[in-house]
């Protein structure tokens, strides 16, 4: 039994590494040291009268594994920790958790807000799947939060942004967006997914929900599919939870337990990446067959004041624009050994993609060049492979344009 009057035996009292192997831990009477994986969809009552007190909520327990269960209580619970939220619940997928998100605030009738710059199943959320539902918005230019509080409207309850952007890199101001929102009565979402739970806090920078594809860094290595909401006890305990209960956008048993496993070296695998994209996005900067590089931990970025501001590193997200066009890209992208070509980002392998012709290739011609998303920008996700064979492999391919 751990000593009651030693600090570390609480969690709230640990560092966030150690939090990020230990936190929320629930371990049945056989005392596995590797949570153990609830692959149940039910759970039996002791007597009936038991099953009807836990339906009204008047007993603590597991219900129905679409409700909530052991393996994904845990995964929540580390999350919230790490995230400083009050509590938290995930879901299948990130999209799923930016749809489920943004549906709990908004009603028939209301109206959203959100920066123009986003990704692509992201932006399809916001200008077609909730205007479905009598719930219009609007779209901005990010980089300027007066662009924000101009197109508040009276019946506006939401306000939704990625920052870092996919695939840009472009950043939004979370506290002066945060303050407009809540002065129009509004709730502020953010994507986390580039910047990470390492790197920025939105929660502390007064965002009111933080949302992540937990199938990138989070499970780090390219196994799984989830996503998590984390904010207040108030709103994640409420509609959030109320829509997954009855919708059903809910995570497996086994993904979450994938995705603890992943917990256990976000940190280290985050800061390793990130120290390499610095060196590479500085090589990126200084090669001739590359005309622009976007990387927030650089002094070249034209946002790196509020990058210091908000967040502690760069992560290991970078956008180029190579010299030339589209085939400049795929001759650089296709000569490529390290580095491969995918869509996914965050994993342990550094991935290369073409966002004009992949993530954002439903956008018309006309909205990606507003965006910023020619057909010569390529998105990098840094792994942790050698910095120097990416250096090398970036060389060979840039070469072949």
């Amino acid at each position: 039994m751990p000593d009651d009057k030693n600090p570390l035996a609480q969690d709230r009292n640990r560092a966030s590494r150690t939090r990020l192997v230990h936190g929320g831990t629930q371990r049945s009477g056989f005392g596995e040291t590797s949570e153990a994986i609830f692959m149940n969809s039910g759970f039996s009552y002791p007597d009936s009268g038991a099953a009807e007190a836990r339906f009204r909520g008047e007993s603590e327990g597991h219900i129905y594994s679409r409700f909530s269960n052991p393996s994904v209580d845990m995964f929540q619970d580390r999350m919230a920790m790490l995230e400083g939220a009050e509590a938290a619940r995930a879901t299948a997928t990130g999209m799923a958790a930016v749809t489920t998100a943004l549906m709990a605030q908004l009603r028939a009738g209301d109206h959203v807000v959100a920066s123009r710059a986003l990704f692509g199943g992201c932006r399809f959320v916001i200008e077609d799947y909730l205007p479905r539902w009598g719930v219009n918005s609007t779209l901005v230019d990010g980089r300027d939060p007066e662009n924000f509080a101009s197109a508040m409207q009276k019946n506006t309850r939401a306000v939704f942004i990625e920052t870092p952007t996919n695939p840009t890199l472009e950043l939004v101001d979370i506290r002066a967006v945060a303050d407009i929102a809540h002065a129009h009565g509004a709730k502020l979402v953010v994507d986390n997914v580039f910047a990470t739970s390492v790197w920025q806090k939105p929660l502390q920078l007064g965002a009111d929900l933080v949302v992540y594809s937990a199938t990138k860094h989070i499970d780090g290595q390219g196994r799984a599919l989830g996503g998590i909401i984390l904010g207040s006890r108030e709103l994640v305990e409420a509609d959030i939870h109320t829509i997954i209960r009855q919708t059903g956008p809910s995570i497996s048993p086994f993904n979450a337990w994938v995705m603890l496993k992943g917990l256990e070296t976000l940190e280290l695998r985050v800061e390793q990446m990130t120290r390499s994209a610095g060196k590479i996005a500085d090589f990126l900067s200084a090669h001739p067959r590359v005309r622009r590089v976007f990387y927030p931990g650089n002094e070249n970025h034209p946002q790196y004041d509020l990058a210091r501001r908000q967040m502690q590193g760069g992560s290991n997200m970078i956008a180029l624009e190579v010299d030339g066009n589209k085939q400049a890209a795929f001759e650089c992208a296709d000569a490529l050994s390290v580095i491969l070509i995918s869509n996914n980002l965050g994993d342990a392998k550094s991935i290369i993609s073409h966002p004009a012709t992949t993530t954002h290739q439903r956008l018309s011609e006309e909205v990606r060049a507003e965006l910023g998303i020619g057909d010569n920008l390529l998105r990098l996700s840094i792994g942790l492979e050698d910095v120097d064979d990416l250096i090398a492999d970036l060389d060979f391919g840039l070469g072949k344009i």
